[in-house]
């Protein structure tokens, strides 16, 4: 069935924390791209960070700063995005995917990921 269910956000101060969830129900998420995007109102999707699926590397959006680290827990077929020093600006819809072959996975392109989750709320306002 190919689900990605996200959880984790909500309202924040600016400078607080979030950890967001990306449960998969129905494969195996290990065996995937997965990536975090975000999009706010108003403007389009962009990439966050991505994980890959053969050796693990990372990467993050350069708007991240060093606040965010995305993570997996294979036994729980999840993976997270840690989100510190949060900002207004960061407020959007933040979706999970997931793809099972890109291999210029770093470029975080919206069109080459296959599955979606519905999304989470990210508001960080005072």
């Amino acid at each position: 069935q190919l689900q990605l269910v996200e959880s984790g956000g909500g309202l924040v101060q600016p400078g607080g924390s979030l950890r967001l969830s990306c449960a998969a129900i129905g494969f195996t998420l290990d065996y995937y791209v997965i990536g975090w995007f975000r999009q706010a109102p108003g403007k389009e999707r962009e990439g966050v960070s991505c994980i890959s699926s053969s050796d693990g590397g990372t990467t993050y959006a350069d708007f991240t700063e060093g606040r965010f680290t995305i993570s997996r827990d294979n036994a729980k077929n999840t993976v997270f995005l840690q989100m510190n020093s949060l900002k207004p600006e960061d407020t959007a819809v933040y979706h999970c995917a997931a793809t099972p072959y890109y291999s210029d996975w770093h470029r975080m392109e919206v069109n080459e990921f296959e599955y979606w989750g519905q999304g989470t709320q990210v508001t960080v306002s005072s």
